[in-house]
C-alpha cells in the first residue's frame, strides 16, 4: 500500500463571492506550487460557476500536514468565507494528525482496497 494521501472536496460558491473566490484560488495555487511533496493540486469549476471541486494529492501524511499548516495560516478563513463545503472524501492512509484536521471539514475517509497509480 502507498503512503499517498489524496482527496476530493466539493464546494458551493456563496452568492457574490465568485470573483474573490477565483482570486483566492489563484493565490493558493501559486503558494502550493512551491510545496515539494504536493503531487497534484487541481481546481475545477462547474459550467454555471456555482460548484467547485478540488483534487489534492500528497506524497505522505507529513507533506499533507505541511500543506494544511500553510492553508490554515494563510487561506482557511478566506476560503470558508466564500464557500460552503458540500462534501469531502479522503483517500489513502492518512495518519491521525491528518484525520484530525480533515475531520473538521467533515471528511469521510476511504482506505485503499486494491489498485495502483502511476
Amino acid at each position: 500500500m502507498s503512503d499517498v494521501v489524496s482527496w476530493v472536496a466539493e464546494f458551493s460558491i456563496k452568492t457574490g463571492q465568485l470573483d474573490s473566490f477565483k482570486a483566492l484560488v489563484e493565490e493558493m495555487v501559486k503558494s502550493t506550487r512551491n510545496e515539494p511533496n504536493t503531487l497534484s493540486y487541481e481546481w475545477f469549476l462547474s459550467e454555471d460557476n456555482n460548484t467547485c471541486h478540488v483534487y489534492e494529492r500528497y506524497a505522505d501524511s507529513a507533506a499533507t500536514m505541511a500543506h494544511l499548516g500553510t492553508f490554515g495560516e494563510k487561506f482557511a478563513e478566506r476560503l470558508l468565507g466564500s464557500v460552503d463545503v458540500l462534501g469531502f472524501t479522503t483517500y489513502g492512509a492518512p495518519n491521525d494528525d491528518v484525520k484530525g484536521v480533515l475531520g473538521g471539514f467533515g471528511a469521510v475517509f476511504m482506505g485503499q482496497l486494491d489498485g495502483f497509480a502511476r
